[in-house]
């Protein structure tokens, strides 16, 4: 039978992607573990594999489609010899909900019994249809009129005893919703009710005046510009960093590191390298290379800093695997360099390269992204001085690391001169004091100023 090819969440973050292109065509038997699209994620480019077998009967979202939304049907699969339908196989059936959640279907989107979910950021309540009437008490009031209420919201009234005749409905057309049911258990004030047009009252106006940042629309803009549509990629990374630094408590810790003794020893390695290379075993160290290391080694000296914050306690990581920012067309990925403390320099430059080479063509496996407990950001080959970075939830610090500057410095009192990089240290001040922040630095910079230690 005629079975659905659906989108397929390939990342946490993913609720959409673009299917970028079909590497099977309609009519081709599929096979299971075949690759047969390549879909652009919130973070690279990946192939999907077949589950089941049989023909391409049907492709339903083209080559280049963008917002294919996490389980919408893209393609529809037959076995050999049966007719393809025309349009995508019916989904299957709902399971029946309990009869005090009666009502349309439309009504009940993101509101489930088992955890009532906030509504969707531009999403609007449907207008009241009619339905079945209500358990008594809570569907009509004492003359019989219908009370208008989405079916959570009956849901929890019934739970908690409260009679929705009470209750003034904040939802369009004065329909009573769940935020009014909240607001009569905790005994408040209910949200300001819509007026006939539709337009919020001044209750309500004043109350979205002060709703969380990135949750409002963006100020109209009327100057003239070019509109250039955001990827999968700008999104989530839009959405995430106003995430981190609107629920992360930052604050920062900076330090002036000498990398005089890092590149010297930068260049010692280089020089045993092949010159040419094409040659077998040629490699080139950076001072990335170097710092990642060094991070790495600092983690495993200063563990409380690899951890993340949990509602249950810190989460002390035992692996120090080291998220490196990459810059990629589209906007920024982390690669994960796994057990960095345990590899030398040579394996971490070459691992360092090939993730990064691949991260930018988006070739990159899930696994290769995911996780991590702690970032580096390098914006030194820009020349940039100084900057602070914001930190990679739920990870609960990240280092920023600036250009490496001839500068003035006293040594034993006598003024000299040294290549000094600005260091700053991003931490999530629930899981990191000031003074665990201050003691991470300050073992970076010892290892960094002495990098010979790296090499034991």
């Amino acid at each position: 039978m005629a079975t659905n090819i659906l989108m397929p969440a390939l990342s946490p973050t993913m609720t959409e992607g673009t299917l970028a292109r079909w590497l099977k065509q309609e009519g081709d038997t599929v096979k299971a573990g075949d690759v047969i699209a390549e879909i652009e994620t919130d973070k690279a480019t990946m192939e999907v594999e077949a589950v089941d077998e049989g023909v391409l009967g049907k492709i339903l979202v083209a080559d280049g489609t963008q917002g294919v939304k996490v389980n919408d049907p893209i393609a529809v699969l037959v076995d050999p010899g049966e007719k393809v339908p025309d349009a995508a196989a019916p989904a299957p059936a709902a399971a029946k909900p309990a009869p005090a959640a009666a009502g349309p279907a439309a009504e009940v989107v993101g509101e489930t019994s088992q955890s009532p979910a906030p509504a969707t950021p531009g999403r609007t309540e449907a207008p009241p249809r009619d339905a079945a009437p209500a358990a008594k008490g809570n569907g009509h009031d004492a003359g019989g009129e219908r009370i208008f209420a989405s079916p959570l919201a009956r849901r929890m009234a019934q739970q908690a005893g409260i009679a929705l005749s009470g209750l003034k409905g904040s939802g369009p057309n004065g329909r009573i919703v769940r935020a009014d049911i909240e607001a009569a258990q905790k005994g408040g004030a209910q949200p300001a009710a819509q007026t006939s047009a539709g337009t919020p009252s001044a209750a309500a106006a004043a109350a979205a005046a002060t709703a969380p940042v990135g949750k409002a629309s963006a100020p109209a803009i009327t100057a003239p510009h070019k509109l250039i549509p955001h990827s999968n990629v700008r999104k989530v990374i839009a959405r995430r960093l106003t995430e981190a630094k609107s629920t992360i408590p930052h604050f920062y810790v900076s330090m002036d590191v000498e990398i005089d003794a890092m590149i010297e020893l930068m260049g010692k390695l280089n020089a045993k390298s092949p010159q040419d290379r094409e040659a077998p075993g040629w490699y080139f160290i950076t001072i990335n290379d170097l710092v990642i290391k060094a991070a790495a080694a600092t983690l495993r000296k200063v563990p409380m800093v690899n951890a993340a914050w949990t509602d249950e306690g810190i989460a002390q990581f035992e692996d120090v695997d080291v998220s490196v920012a990459v810059a990629i067309p589209d906007g920024l990925i982390t690669p994960i360099v796994r057990h960095a403390d345990q590899k030398g320099l040579l394996t971490i430059s070459r691992e360092m390269k090939d993730l990064a080479s691949r991260a930018r063509a988006g070739k990159l496996k899930p696994e290769e992204f995911q996780g991590g407990g702690f970032s580096i950001s390098n914006m030194g080959m820009f020349g940039v001085t100084a900057f602070s970075a914001i930190i990679n939830p739920p990870q609960a610090a990240i280092l920023a690391v600036a250009a490496g500057q001839k500068r003035p410095v006293v040594k034993d009192g006598e003024l000299a001169v040294a290549t000094v990089m600005t260091c700053t240290l991003s931490v999530d001040h629930r899981v990191v004091d000031g003074a665990l922040g201050a003691q991470w630095l300050k073992a970076f910079k010892q290892i960094v100023e002495d990098p010979l230690s790296l090499m034991l």
